[in-house]
């Protein structure tokens, strides 16, 4: 038997999207699933397409119930995980997949968030390219992990080389995201109903309200040392899941194509999982599903003096879930790779 681990809360589309992972993985076993209104339940009456796990009692989400295991996943609402994190061991590896150890600012988490600051946590995007190297050297060995937020992983990605060599200016950021509505949660609200968003979209947060935004340039700051800015807008369409991202950003004086390519070829083009799609191919939302891939196509506009980039993920998947065990799989010495499927589902 491997590692023992725990997933709490379980009965929603993280939570769902770890137990489905995990379920193949080698050396992480999943003993305990939390709830909160689901305890009692089984995860076959909540998560009906997980027959692996279907048999396993939902049970409450408490300090208690998640003692005594090697690894637990925190797949709460935004504010929860940060109470219960603390009542945790040392010895115990957590990696929270809400936003309660993301931010290194307590400023920005005041800005964008309810609820008390609980300090950062290494950040859970392996292939981010951070000063140095990339991100996955600060993941080796920590007991705690921050997994990223889906769209702020989508950007920061996309931009991260371009911004790292200083073939673009960090200050004049545009992302404009298709996202699916399963990066909202399984709460039932209005706008995310089928009679709302069939046939529709629509943006939201927008202004720079949204609260992936501080995210982003945080984690581009890691390169530069030197906080931007970013235009984010997010559009809500029709599609479960999936975000397909357009950035754009300024270009230095005399980069061209060949300079940018060059560039993301050196940050990712030994990575598994960030493609680098040809020249003159761009990713479509159907190619990442289910898979823990990012898929990037890069392209220079002349007439704008523009670095467009486009990447598609998975935002259950590479976005969150995927993202959470790769960088687990690195803390804990397991292969990175492990239990992470780098095909997708079509049609």
């Amino acid at each position: 038997m491997g590692f023992r681990v725990a997933v709490a809360g379980a009965s929603g589309y993280a939570g769902g999207e770890l137990l489905r992972l995990l379920a193949g993985h080698p050396d992480l076993d999943v003993v305990t699933a939390t709830g909160h209104s689901s305890a009692g339940s089984r995860v076959g009456d909540v998560q009906p397409h997980l027959a692996s796990c279907a048999d396993l009692v939902l049970q409450e989400t408490t300090p208690e119930v998640l003692a005594g295991h090697d690894v637990v996943f925190l797949a709460l609402p935004h504010g929860q995980s940060g109470a219960l994190a603390e009542q945790l061991g040392d010895d115990v590896l957590v990696v929270d997949a809400g936003a309660d150890h993301r931010l290194a600012d307590e400023a920005d988490w005041r800005a964008f968030y309810p609820g008390p600051w609980h300090g950062a946590w290494p950040y859970g995007v392996p292939e981010l390219p951070v000063a140095g190297g990339a991100q996955r050297d600060r993941l080796a060995g920590v007991k705690r992990i921050a997994a990223p937020g889906c769209n702020a992983s989508a950007v920061s990605l996309a931009l991260a080389p371009a911004v790292a060599e200083g073939l673009v200016g960090p200050d004049d950021l545009v992302a404009v995201l298709a996202v699916g509505p399963s990066g909202a949660g399984r709460s039932s609200r209005p706008d995310l109903s089928a009679s709302e968003l069939l046939g529709s979209a629509h943006a939201y947060a927008v202004g720079g309200t949204h609260r992936h935004t501080p995210e982003i340039l945080q984690n581009l700051a890691q390169v530069t040392g030197v906080r931007g800015s970013v235009s984010f807008t997010p559009v809500l369409v029709p599609m479960a899941r999936g975000i397909l991202a357009t950035c754009t950003a300024r270009l230095a004086p005399g980069v061209d194509e060949a300079a940018v390519r060059a560039a993301y070829e050196r940050a990712y083009g030994g990575e598994r999982f960030v493609r680098l799609l040809p020249a003159g191919r761009f990713p479509a939302v159907e190619h990442a599903l289910g898979a823990n891939t990012l898929l990037l196509g890069l392209a220079v506009d002349e007439a704008a003096g523009r670095l467009v980039v486009v990447a598609a993920l998975d935002n259950l998947v590479k976005g969150t879930a995927g993202a959470a065990i790769q960088s687990a799989n690195i803390a804990l010495g397991l292969p990175e790779s492990a239990g992470l499927p780098i095909d997708g589902v079509a049609p």
